[in-house]
């Protein structure tokens, strides 16, 4: 019973992620994000990218690594760019004390240092699924008229690794981020007099 409760503190603290904002909005001016909402943004982007690679990805990993890639900021917080230059987070004690006494923890580091390796295709399909998150944020921005989502995005680019999360970003940039829903509505609304949009 005692460990059950070991794995009840993991869940309130995994939780915890939907409380803390990432701090790298107000630098934008508009917008806000949780952890927690970006995390899964990034294991579902993260699953798109392994089945379009064309590649034999091991998916259980790459979902996992995905979660985890950024729950020590339950323990840390969470560092934008600027702060980056002031601070230094020690990510490893974070998951190491986060996951003591859990079976799960040798695998939790093991993971998360594949990831900040980046030699594996799983870790830099998920490290690209990070920015490609982010760069779906800021083109919903930009499409809102923040006039600076797009030097965002132009500095987010170059930091994609694999081809097919290149390819994906140029079909993002060229699809406004409500086209989604708007173009749904057209087609069921075939006799009404909407716009398509791209």
């Amino acid at each position: 019973m005692k460990q059950l409760n070991k794995y009840a503190d993991l869940l309130f603290e995994v939780a915890f992620l939907k409380r803390i904002e990432r701090t790298g909005y107000p630098y934008l001016g508009t917008g806000k994000e949780n952890i927690a909402s970006h995390s899964f943004g990034v294991a579902f982007c993260a699953w798109i990218l392994a089945e379009l690679s064309g590649e034999k990805v091991n998916k259980e990993k790459l979902l996992k690594m995905a979660l985890i890639h950024d729950l020590h900021e339950t323990r840390t917080g969470d560092f934008n760019a600027v702060n980056k230059l002031y601070n230094k987070a020690d990510e490893k004690r974070a998951f190491e004390d986060a996951f003591e006494g859990i079976h799960l923890k040798e695998e939790v580091l093991t993971l998360w240092k594949e990831y900040r390796d980046m030699e594996t295709l799983e870790a830099k399909l998920v490290h690209d699924a990070d920015v490609i998150d982010l760069i779906i944020q800021l083109k919903e921005q930009k499409d809102l008229n923040n006039p600076y989502a797009e030097k965002w995005i132009e500095y987010a680019k170059p930091r994609l690794v694999t081809p097919i999360a290149k390819k994906l970003l140029e079909a993002i940039l060229n699809t406004e981020w409500c086209a989604w829903w708007y173009n749904f509505l057209i087609k069921k609304n075939a006799n009404k007099n909407y716009k398509r949009i791209s």
